[in-house]
């Protein structure tokens, strides 16, 4: 795999651990910025030199193997304690190892003017490192640490502890990944009878599949005779001849961060049905209907006002508007002047919300923000979880806005001019009547003429007059409400779509917006992961 490749992988983890920083474990998040770093520090160093490190459990002859391999007495030191505590850097062209030594934490370093026996002039180091399994920490520390920075693994075990569990799960099987750039020694063969050989090294390969590394090269040797160590010698200066055998490590661990990040499945696809069931649940318990019923009361009593009547529709306003009552304007007018307010202070006066309408808006937004979540790894869902609660918080103040700046359509209508004006007439004609029988019974006593009662069809006209302008009253007055009480309907129903449209705008900013934005990032998050992996 190219450079370039490897560029963009290590670009997409980096791009996940941004996206899921917040979403994904603490110790989950520490761990693969540790392997980026290693990484990305790794690739700033000596691209010639070849980083072989020997890993082994107390016994398994690993210093001694070292010596044969390199074909040198540097470890008999160490052999003289009872188990190596420091690396032991065995270097092959020196030259410019130094700031890779130093990154590796290596002190005790051997340069070697002899070729390395299986490739000439290969710039190499070997390392012979502590026991993984003593009983000082600092030793174990020590292998946990180079386990991840070496470029190349060999386990070196021994025919009485190559099934040791501590070898297997504590450092193979977390490696599965990494068989292309480890191999496995089976050492002291020597002190198996011939026949045995085989029947161990198969022990050993069914082992090592099982910890996932099916591909790995297994080798028996015998550092006390010999055996097998050439070939050893000649794997690792294939190693080190390859070019892509670093990049072959730092692939490994890319995959191996990457497969520890939960990327989850794509997000579901949420049906609009579901999010409509939301809106209807929370117009429901803001308040919609209350305000839809206000404003066609609101239009019933206007209209009273404006079209009973005169005698008794004053009585009307006795009675504060319903709209008003709410602090919701009742005209355009009002509604310009209203929307001119200062934000903050532009509320209505709902009561307010229970506690069973706050749990239910509650559970409407919650099982939402669930199905948005499905699919997702458990870190997002609980993302999506908190970013819906967040928003709970601030919704009854946003919906109370939202209905406060809504357009109700509750200013009158044309015909009440039209009724009002017959209802004055109709209450004229009756004065005039009542009028002209006052002038009849009243003005000859003041000595003044009274005036004539003039007869149509038998009927005196002030009579006529006086039931024709109640009679008409009163018929406007029954068909103006008949009127009114339709019309209000009609105004209640346009109210509540205007509302509920108010609503779902209101919703969609304050919860899906958010909620769809983190999907978002999941999506991403997610195919960042899927980039950074080997297999797209």
């Amino acid at each position: 795999m190219s450079a370039k490749t490897l560029d963009e992988r290590l670009t997409a983890l980096r791009e996940a651990i941004e996206l899921g920083r917040g979403r994904i474990g603490t110790e989950e998040l520490k761990r693969v910025e540790q392997v980026l770093a290693r990484a990305e520090e790794r690739r700033t160093l000596s691209s010639e030199h070849t980083v072989v490190g020997f890993f082994g459990a107390t016994g398994s002859g690993k210093s001694s193997l070292f010596n044969a391999v390199t074909e040198t007495n540097f470890a008999t030191a160490h052999v003289r304690r009872p188990t190596t505590s420091e690396p032991l850097a065995a270097i092959w062209q020196a030259e410019g190892s130094e700031p890779l030594l130093d990154w590796l934490e290596v002190t005790d370093r051997r340069p070697v003017e002899t070729p390395f026996p299986g490739g000439e002039t290969l710039p190499l180091i070997l390392l012979d490192l502590p026991d993984f399994d003593s009983i000082a920490i600092e030793h174990r520390a020590i292998v946990e640490r180079l386990v991840g920075q070496v470029d190349v693994l060999v386990w070196v075990v021994d025919p009485q502890k190559y099934a040791d569990e501590t070898i297997h799960n504590d450092f193979i099987k977390p490696l599965a990944k990494h068989a292309k750039v480890s191999a496995c020694v089976l050492n002291q063969v020597d002190r198996l009878p011939e026949h045995e050989v085989p029947r161990v090294l198969a022990s050993l390969e069914e082992l090592l599949r099982s910890d996932g590394l099916g591909a790995i090269r297994i080798l028996p040797a015998s550092a006390l005779t010999g055996d097998g160590v050439p070939a050893v010698q000649q794997l690792i200066a294939r190693f080190a001849r390859s070019k892509a055998t670093k990049d072959a490590r730092l692939l490994a661990d890319l995959d191996t961060a990457a497969a520890s990040l939960d990327a989850g499945s794509a997000p579901a696809a949420l049906s609009g049905k579901r999010a409509q069931e939301m809106v209807s649940t929370i117009a429901s318990a803001a308040g919609v209907d209350t305000v839809a019923d206000a404003v066609a009361r609101s239009y019933r009593h206007r209209a009273g006002l404006t079209t009973g009547w005169p005698l008794t529709a004053w009585m009307l306003r006795f009675s504060k508007d319903p709209l008003t009552r709410l602090h919701l304007p009742t005209s355009q007018r009002a509604a310009a002047r209203k929307d001119g307010r200062v934000a903050e202070v532009h509320r209505t006066a709902l009561p307010p919300l229970s506690a069973g309408q706050s749990a239910s808006i509650a559970r409407a937004v919650r099982s939402y923000a669930d199905a948005a979540g499905e699919g997702l790894a458990p870190g997002w869902q609980q993302s999506i979880r908190d970013t819906a609660n967040a928003k709970l918080e601030e919704l009854p103040h946003e919906l109370d806005r939202a209905i406060a700046g809504t357009s109700l359509g509750a200013r009158g209508s044309w015909w009440w001019v039209l009724v009002a004006i017959l209802q004055w007439v109709s209450l004229l004609a009756a004065l005039v009547g009542a009028c002209w029988y006052l002038a009849v019974w009243f003005l000859p006593g003041w000595g003044l003429p009274a005036p004539e009662i003039t007869l149509v069809e038998g009927w005196p006209v002030p009579g006529l007059l006086i039931v024709g302008g109640i009679v008409l009253g009163i018929l406007l007055g029954i068909l103006s409400s008949a009127l009114a009480a339709g019309l209000a309907a009609a105004r209640r129903s346009r109210a509540r779509r205007r509302l509920t449209a108010s609503v779902k705008e209101c919703v969609n900013a304050e919860i899906v917006k958010p909620i769809e934005a983190e999907r978002t990032r999941a999506e991403q998050y997610r195919k960042a992961v899927k980039q950074a992996t080997r297999s797209r």
